[in-house]
C-alpha cells in the first residue's frame, strides 16, 4: 500500500474539509477524468478510479475515522479495487444516474433528453462578403446567392413515400434517445445515448420519398438581399432571420449569419466612428493662414487656418466621421493632420524669391557661411607587426 496517494492528497482537500467540501471536489475530478468523457484515455481512468476509491472512504464516517487512524492499512485485504470494496458502495447522490453531474458534458438534464425527437430549431449557415469603405460608411444592400436547403414539396418535408409515414422508431420508443446500463465496480451505471436507429428524431422513414431520398428537403442556389446599415465595420455580422437550414419535426428554420469585410481606404483611416486623414498645405498657407481644402467622406469642405501652422497641425472636423451603426443620427468625427509640401523643383525665379524671403527672414541660407565644415579623416589601419 505504499505506492497509494494521500486520499486527502488525490481529491485536493485538508483533512479537516467537512463532507460538502470532499463531495466537491470529487465531483470535479469526475468530470474531468470520467471514461466517457475520455474514450480510451487509460491514464484518466486511472485518475477517476483513484478518485472514486478516495471518495467512497472519506465520504463515509466510519472509514473515513478508519482511515484517519491507521491509513491504508486500515481496509488491507477488504477485498474489490486495490483492497477496497466498492460493491456496497452508494454513488447515487454523486451520479444520479449521470444526468446531474454529467449533465454539462452529455448534453444536459434528463429532463431535456425526454423531448429531444419534440420541434428543433435549424442550424445557422454562415457566408462572407466584401464591400467598400464608402458602401460600409453610407451603406447599401448586396444580393449573394447561397445553398439553400427548401422542404421538399413531393414529401412536404417528412421525408417519407407518397401515401406512407414516417413511424415511431421501436429502439427509443419515439424518444430519440435511450437509457445504456453497465454494472461496474461501481455499481450499476446508466447513461443517455442519442438513439443510433432513428438519429435522435424518434422516427424511422421505412419507404422514402423519391425526390428528397429521405431527407425532407431540396437543395437549391437562392438569391437574397442583405441590407448593409451605414455605419457597419470590419468583420461586423449580420443576422438574416429564418434563412438557414431546416427545422427537424416541426421547428423553425436557423438564420443566416453574413460576416462582412470591408475593403480598406486609400484616403481615410478608420477607429470606432472617426476617420483620420493627410490634408497637405503650401507654405503660402502654412505662413500666412486663410482657408484650404479637406477632403471627408462627404466631399471637399473648407477650412481656415492660423497664419503660421506647423506641419502635424491635427484640425478636427465635427459630425464628418462615420453615423453608429443602431443609430444613424449620431455621426462621429474626423480628424486631419496638415502637413506643409515643400516644391520638388522651382524655376529660377522662385528660387531668387524664396533667397530674397530668407534674407529678410533671419538669413538661414548663409547661417554659417566662413565657417569651416567638419569632414571625417579616415582611420589610419593599425599595423599588428
Amino acid at each position: 500500500m505504499a505506492d497509494k496517494r494521500d486520499y486527502y492528497e488525490v481529491l485536493g482537500v485538508d483533512k479537516n474539509a467537512d463532507d460538502a467540501t470532499i463531495k466537491k471536489a470529487y465531483r470535479n475530478l469526475a468530470k474531468k477524468y470520467h471514461p466517457d468523457a475520455n474514450p480510451g484515455d487509460e491514464e484518466a481512468a486511472a485518475k477517476f478510479k483513484e478518485a472514486s476509491e478516495a471518495y467512497a472512504v472519506l465520504s463515509d464516517a466510519e472509514k473515513r475515522r478508519q482511515y484517519d487512524q491507521f491509513g491504508h492499512s486500515a481496509f488491507d485485504g477488504a477485498g474489490g479495487a486495490g483492497g477496497f470494496d466498492f460493491n456496497n458502495m452508494d454513488f447515487s447522490d454523486i451520479f444520479g444516474g449521470f444526468g446531474d453531474i454529467f449533465g454539462d458534458i452529455f448534453g444536459g438534464s434528463r429532463g431535456r433528453s425526454r423531448n429531444s425527437n419534440g420541434p428543433m430549431r435549424g442550424a445557422d449557415v454562415r457566408t462572407g462578403i466584401r464591400i467598400t469603405f464608402e458602401e460600409a460608411v453610407f451603406g447599401c444592400q448586396k444580393e449573394i446567392t447561397i445553398n439553400y436547403k427548401e422542404t421538399c414539396k413531393t414529401c412536404n418535408g417528412n421525408g417519407a413515400k407518397p401515401g406512407t409515414s414516417p413511424e415511431t422508431c421501436s429502439k427509443c420508443n419515439g424518444q430519440g434517445q435511450y437509457v445504456s446500463r453497465q454494472q461496474t465496480m461501481f455499481g450499476m451505471m446508466q447513461s443517455t445515448q442519442v438513439c443510433p436507429d432513428c438519429h435522435g428524431t424518434g422516427k424511422i422513414i421505412k419507404e422514402k420519398c423519391p425526390e428528397c431520398y429521405g431527407s425532407g428537403y431540396k437543395e437549391t442556389r437562392k438569391k437574397i438581399t442583405i441590407d448593409i446599415p451605414a455605419g457597419i465595420d470590419d468583420m461586423q455580422r449580420i443576422r438574416k432571420t429564418g434563412e438557414g437550414e431546416p427545422g427537424v419535426n416541426g421547428g423553425p428554420r436557423g438564420d443566416l449569419l453574413v460576416d462582412v469585410r470591408v475593403a480598406p481606404s486609400s484616403q481615410f483611416e478608420r477607429d470606432g466612428m472617426n476617420l483620420y486623414s493627410t490634408t497637405y498645405i503650401s507654405f503660402a498657407q502654412a505662413a500666412l493662414g486663410g482657408d484650404i481644402r479637406v477632403k471627408t467622406i462627404d466631399g471637399d469642405v473648407k477650412f481656415n487656418i492660423k497664419p503660421g501652422t506647423q506641419t502635424g497641425t491635427r484640425i478636427r472636423l465635427k459630425g464628418k466621421g462615420v453615423c453608429h451603426v443602431h443609430n444613424q443620427n449620431s455621426r462621429g468625427d474626423q480628424y486631419s493632420t496638415l502637413v506643409v509640401k515643400v516644391p520638388n523643383k522651382l524655376n529660377a525665379e522662385q528660387r531668387e524669391l524664396i533667397k530674397k524671403l530668407d534674407a529678410i527672414s533671419g538669413n538661414t541660407l548663409h547661417e554659417f557661411d566662413g565657417v569651416k565644415p567638419e569632414t571625417h579623416e579616415k582611420k589610419k589601419k593599425k599595423k599588428f607587426f
